[in-house]
């Protein structure tokens, strides 16, 4: 008994420096000047408790007071408001908003810009309109830049007049800002989905940036690419109403995705490729959903696509181009 006791006292002693740190850290992010010097005292405060209590085996007092600390302090961190309303990286600067007239769906603030460095644009920002009933296809792009079990998911739509419209949910970083992985789970960034030409956010990764992108097409059923796309259109539509934070683990590049297609076909079930992104294709692939005449192997060897080189300027063409590996393949989009 006494050796369980010691086992449980010492997880919750590490469980408690483990929330100590993460809280230091968030109250860094988020609070400046005496805020964030009274918020850290009180930090230090039920740190020194933690351990007196431990020293002097007088534990109940000083575990109570800390945990009242650190209560009000989580309760302070989770009910902090994101908002779409701050000084956002050019990249960011607009929200995308979407308005419905049946299966007419108007998309304003498209982005398209034109990339000359990976840090430098020729800004721009589009409405543009589409007809969810002319869905013809649907692909997800993957992006791998070092680890291969991590990757940046983007879903595309193509459409009967040869356009394509690209949606990637990403940190909505401020000004200055730089990704991390930490500050993903500390609510240093808002989510934004945003929605843009290809040549923006695919030229971009494979020609400027160097990065492993793959292209995935989904065989779905006229109906369900349909769904899809207005249910990625009304997502963006609820973000722009309801801002809301990007989280590392939970509300990310993958999952916000997996929870649009989980809302229309709740049964898809759950993986842990969806975390390890960089395995989403075979995830897909038991799922029926990628070229079920082909191995797994065939399909990510085709899906890789090449650097293209100078700035493409038809939009339609490039769309084309980058598909052009998967284009002799037979249509083995479902039946309706």
């Amino acid at each position: 008994m006494r050796v369980l006791q010691a086992v449980v006292l010492m997880l919750g002693v590490v469980a408690a420096l483990l929330a100590l740190v993460f809280l230091w850290l968030a109250i860094g992010v988020h609070l400046s000047g005496i805020g964030q010097r009274l918020a850290q005292a009180a930090v230090l405060v039920t740190l020194a408790l933690v351990l007196w209590g431990l020293g002097t085996g007088r534990l109940l007092l000083p575990f109570g007071v800390a945990a009242g600390i650190a209560l009000v302090m989580t309760l302070w961190w989770s009910l902090l408001p994101a908002s779409n309303d701050r000084d956002w990286a050019p990249e960011y600067a607009r929200n995308l908003t979407a308005s419905f007239d049946g299966d007419i769906v108007t998309l304003e603030n498209v982005r398209t810009f034109r990339w000359q460095t990976t840090a430098t644009a020729a800004e721009s920002w589009e409405t543009r309109v589409f007809d969810a009933a002319t869905v013809t296809s649907v692909d997800v792009f993957t992006v791998i830049w070092g680890n291969p079990n991590i990757a940046h998911v983007m879903v595309s739509f193509g459409f009967a007049d040869g356009r394509h419209i690209a949606f990637s949910a990403e940190t909505r970083r401020r000004a200055g800002q730089v990704y991390s992985t930490f500050g993903g789970f500390v609510r240093e960034f808002e989510l934004t989905l945003l929605a843009a030409d290809e040549r923006d956010v695919i030229w971009l990764r494979t020609d400027l940036r160097g990065e492993r992108v793959s292209v995935f097409p989904l065989t779905l059923t006229p109906e369900v690419r349909r769904d899809l796309f207005l249910a990625f259109a009304h997502f963006a539509e609820d973000l722009d109403r309801q801002p809301r934070w990007y989280n590392t683990l939970l509300d990310n590049c993958t999952t916000v995705p997996l929870r649009i297609v989980r809302n229309l076909k709740p049964g898809v079930p759950l993986d842990w490729r969806i975390l390890a992104s960089g395995r989403l294709p075979a995830y897909l692939h038991d799922l029926g959903v990628l070229r079920p005449d082909l191995d797994l192997a065939t399909i990510e060897a085709k899906a890789v696509l090449p650097a293209f080189g100078p700035w493409p300027a038809d939009d339609i063409a490039y769309s084309r181009a980058i598909r052009a590996a998967w284009q002799a393949g037979p249509d083995l989009s479902p039946a309706p």
